[in-house]
């Protein structure tokens, strides 16, 4: 729907400035709000890894390898991570035996795809690529097709909605399956002709954009018997739903009811409307979806006119002053999101919320015990003892990674009691240590004596159940306000910690740590070996025992990303004449095999952003290439490998998104040759070989 106002169209007053990383300026506003172009969040003096007193704890007295406790990959298209699987949780036995199976990449022997700029999805030779769905695609038997000039909200909310990131696929058979795919942020500047700002925007395309926030369930089939799936658009497709801004949702957990989360429109605290800003996420071992609520200061106003007691919190959630042109404005057709008049909106959002996609009727769980933050993933396991656990990384500058352990233990088939697992445990954030003299960690990228970077750690408590273990705070206090609690145990400073995912044969959990440009060279440590670290690096936790549910780890750098030839680039330790390049990695992912799969998001090597797989044991650990690029403007999101084997599910994000682009001057024409959609693909063998043969 055109705006009327669009005679003499302006920029938006952002998208001309200077701004940070090798994404757009259209990126850096409709996805986190600029959040680059702020001030740190964190003011804490919080030690960095480099000033933490030495722990007793080394780094080599911890086993690298145990018992992985986590669940049996299901058949087909299940995901090969461990809570992608079928549901039903290894013995102890299993789980060993999964844990010492030798790992290491056999079979990674295609050729890899070179640093671009084409407006294509490129994949290596050999493989083919289709579009699963894509933005407008109808959801529901009765959504209308979509018509990119004659947009309604009605006609969205039955549609799939705008910004892929997060994808999973639950199986119904050898070839049929559910998949679940987050959507994240609108890009209203490429959505409609002659966007000029929220202030000026129709209330219709406000209502589209509430729409096209939430997740989508779809049925998809394979095609053929090939490793191509495509979206069932005839039958019933009874599971197909939209969850959106708009979807009426429910508090568990200690928070729930707090005075902190009620409203005049719930003065009991307990029933939120919509979820915003879903990026990555996870899956149970009961079938459901847990999907990360991430930047979500940026839909609401005047967050300057709250209680002065709430000014603190809000400051450190990053919330909107004022009512800034470039915002949304949401509140201009639903009130709650003006924090002048609905003070604790805000704190209704940024939570792990779970759906469940086989029951199109249930209603979508905040689950409180998670914390409040800017939510990256939710991914869980078992420990040793079969207690769930949940990884959780809160992406912005200087903010820290969080572990959640059920107080019961998982049992198989009991979804009742599982679905409990979720609202009673203990919530951590960790701290890190280097093992390294600090004069040995000099900013220069050079590894230590010991060459490696590396050192140890532990989990602090911060909340359990009802019992606080943050001075001065309520137990739901550390729940609404995880981030101050956090600050107050004197947890470790990260560089954007963006998804988690626990390797299903080493046992080990990878970490994202997408970059941060505000690292200076006094901040420099082991865990973080340059400053203004513009592309990013991977870190490995090993924890004590191999077991989820230990509080004590190890860890170690396996990627230091960028350009191979510079030498501040790292890659485990193998020969960098042999690698692709990378930088600002994002989401992660493993294959059965347990190669780390990694998706990048604002490529700082001046081409498109890709998709790369490395084995991290065995000789070939940091062989990494680049497995595919996305179009121009584009984030690779995702990613997915069932666990055949045969296909990789990609979510194709913004598209187009680079500076100047408009619907009347296009940055992409992917996937149809016109108006770019950011779309969910898939990618397979021609002649039906396992990925990567």
């Amino acid at each position: 729907m055109a705006n009327p106002n669009a005679g003499g169209r302006r920029l938006l007053p952002l998208l001309s400035t200077p701004h940070k990383g090798g994404r757009s300026a259209l990126t850096c506003q409709f996805r986190c709000g600029n959040a680059c172009a702020h001030d740190v969040a964190n003011t804490t003096d919080n030690a960095y890894f480099g000033d933490v007193v030495k722990e007793a704890l080394s780094r080599r007295g911890v086993l690298r390898a145990g018992a992985l406790g986590a669940l049996v990959a299901g058949a087909g298209i299940a995901g090969a991570a461990p809570a992608h699987a079928d549901g039903q949780a290894a013995t102890a036995g299993a789980a060993a035996e999964t844990a010492s199976r030798p790992g290491g990449g056999s079979g990674l022997r295609f050729t890899p795809v070179p640093p671009n700029k084409e407006d294509a999805l490129r994949v290596p030779e050999g493989y083919k690529s289709s579009v699963v769905v894509r933005w407008g695609d109808p959801v529901l038997p009765d959504a209308p097709e979509f018509d990119f000039e004659n947009q309604t909200a009605d006609a969205q909310a039955k549609q799939f909605g705008y910004n892929c990131d997060y994808v999973t696929v639950f199986p119904l058979g050898r070839d049929r399956a559910l998949m679940w795919v987050n959507h994240e942020y609108t890009d209203e500047s490429l959505m409609f002709r002659g966007y000029t700002g929220g202030a000026e925007a129709t209330e219709e395309q406000i209502r589209i954009a509430l729409a096209a926030h939430g997740g989508s369930v779809v049925e998809i089939e394979r095609v053929g018997g090939s490793g191509q799936w495509r979206l069932v658009t005839k039958g019933r497709r009874r599971y197909n739903r939209r969850i959106t801004a708009q979807t009426k949702m429910r508090f568990s957990g200690p928070a729930a009811g707090h005075e902190l989360l009620r409203t005049a429109a719930d003065p009991k605290g307990r029933t939120p409307i919509g979820m915003l800003n879903n990026c990555s996420g996870g899956t149970t071992p009961w079938k459901t979806v847990l999907t990360a609520e991430e930047n979500i200061d940026q839909y609401f106003v005047n967050g300057d006119k709250v209680p002065a007691k709430q000014k603190p919190y809000i400051e450190r959630y990053t919330i909107t002053t004022g009512t800034p042109e470039d915002n949304r404005r949401f509140d201009r057709v639903e009130e709650r999101f003006d924090l002048a008049k609905h003070p604790n909106e805000a704190n209704r959002f940024g939570w792990i919320v779970e759906i469940d996609p086989f029951d199109p009727d249930s209603t979508p769980i905040k689950r409180t015990a998670l914390g409040r933050f800017k939510h990256e993933a939710a991914t869980t396991t078992l420990a040793r003892d079969g207690r769930l656990v949940v990884y959780m990384g809160d992406d912005s500058r200087f903010e820290y990674i969080y572990k959640y352990v059920s107080k019961d233990r998982y049992i198989p088939g009991n979804d009742r009691h599982n679905r409990s697992l979720l609202d009673e445990g203990t919530l951590y954030v960790a701290k890190f240590t280097g093992d390294s003299p600090e004069k040995e960690i000099d900013g220069s990228g050079r590894l230590p004596k010991d060459k490696e970077f590396d050192g140890s750690g532990e989990w602090i408590p911060l909340v359990s159940g009802d019992r606080s273990y943050v001075k001065g705070m309520s137990a739901a206090e550390v729940l609404v306000y995880t981030r101050v609690a956090a600050d107050k145990v004197g947890a470790t400073k990260m560089d954007r910690p963006e998804d988690i995912e626990r390797n299903p044969v080493t046992g080990g959990v990878f970490v994202a740590l997408t970059n941060n440009t505000n690292r200076t060279p006094a901040q420099v440590d082991e865990a973080n070996p340059r400053p203004s670290n513009k592309h990013g690096h991977v870190l490995e936790i090993t924890e004590r025992r191999g077991d989820a549910g230990e509080r004590r780890f190890a860890w170690s750098l396996v990627l230091v990303c960028g350009d191979p030839k510079d030498p501040d680039t790292y890659f485990a330790g193998y020969d960098k004449r042999k690698v692709s390049p990378i930088s600002c990695p994002d989401n992660v992912t493993f294959d059965k095999d347990g190669n780390l799969w990694i998706s990048t998001d604002g490529n700082e090597l001046g081409s498109n952003d890709g998709l790369f797989v490395m084995p991290v044991k065995g000789k070939e650990r940091g062989h990494l290439r680049q497995f595919l690029t996305v179009p121009v403007g584009a984030e690779t999101c995702g990613p997915l490998v069932s666990s055949d084997q045969r296909s990789v599910f990609v979510a194709v994000q913004h598209p187009g998104e680079i500076d100047g682009a408009s619907p009347e001057n296009p940055g992409s024409r992917w996937p149809d040759g016109d108006q770019p959609r950011p779309a969910v693909a898939v990618v397979w063998h021609g002649k039906g070989k396992k990925i990567g043969a």
